[in-house]
């Protein structure tokens, strides 16, 4: 049996992904020109075309697609391989987060989590694109909101509950949900919940935009805690600072709060039954206080 032509396989798939040449050879460190010659040795190799040209695209026809999920199958099960034959690699934890609950929640936990787990080799990247997990980069990503992506082991991460926050300065001018139409109120634009439905909920209509407002939860919830005015967040994001005292919940048993889930807990099927994605796994849920087996 002649050998796999691992090479040409490796230019294939990262060609087929991207659909550009130039792109999987920037990825591979080849030229495009480079790429191309192996693309065209390749399909003379095995008798076949694998690509049509769409404008300035290279794109798969079917007999490349068909390849195209065999092959990335494949490096997928090698990735795999390497990881369960590397002990490093088996306590290597790649997590990728939503920003916000990677400042206020999951980083104040780090140390706890190290400290039960030493093994564990944790990276850590927080941003607002969900990865594709398409090259390995991550093991698993804490999404804000459902996932995206079909064909995901899901865990989600237990609902949250959204309450006017405020400084302890603020929070005498606050007895019931109509004074709040008096204050400055923070907008954190990119949360599922934000003040026009807390005020629906309670039966008023909500003020005029105005005030502070901010793309990250993390930095309304500072903003708050500055006394810039009265924000609208999760109590598990704020934790710390209700905890601490910096944040009060003014009108906490006198008014409707809305909760929902947040968060999601998202890997790959073949991820999920990795050493320190188990273990992170069963460490989140125990201090979520969740029913485990909730993955789907």
């Amino acid at each position: 049996m002649a050998p796999l032509p691992l090479r040409s396989l490796r230019v294939f798939e990262a060609a087929a992904r991207s659909g550009s040449f130039r792109a999987a050879a920037s990825e591979l460190g080849l030229t495009p020109s480079a790429v191309s010659h192996a693309i065209r040795d390749f399909e003379g190799q095995i008798g076949t075309t694998l690509f049509e040209r769409d404008g300035r695209r290279m794109l798969v026809n079917q007999a490349g697609e068909e390849l195209l999920r065999r092959v990335s199958g494949a490096f997928d099960e090698l990735r795999n391989g390497l990881e369960v034959a590397s002990a490093r690699s088996s306590n290597l934890l790649r997590i990728h987060c939503a920003p916000s609950l990677a400042a206020q929640w999951l980083m104040p936990r780090l140390r706890g989590l190290i400290e039960k787990h030493p093994e564990l080799e944790v990276r850590l990247a927080a941003g607002t694109d969900y990865p594709h997990f398409r090259n390995d980069e991550f093991d698993l990503d804490i999404c804000y909101g459902p996932p995206r992506q079909e064909g995901m082991a899901v865990l989600p991460l237990g609902e949250e509950i959204v309450r006017p926050l405020c400084a302890p300065s603020l929070a005498g001018a606050i007895r019931e949900p109509a004074d709040l139409l008096k204050l400055s109120l923070i907008e954190s634009e990119q949360k599922r919940v934000r003040w026009n439905a807390w005020f629906a909920t309670n039966g008023l209509s909500a003020p005029s935009p105005g005030g502070f407002r901010f793309d990250r939860s993390f930095m309304a919830i500072a903003a708050a805690v500055d006394g810039l005015g009265v924000t609208l967040e999760s109590t598990r994001l704020a934790e710390r600072e209700l905890a601490s005292g910096k944040l009060v919940a003014p009108l906490a048993g006198r008014a409707s709060d809305p909760s929902y889930v947040g968060h999601y807990l998202v890997c790959p099927p073949q991820t999920k039954h990795r050493r320190s994605v188990r273990t992170f796994t069963r460490w989140i849920t125990k201090e979520l206080g969740l029913a485990d087996g909730q993955k789907r």
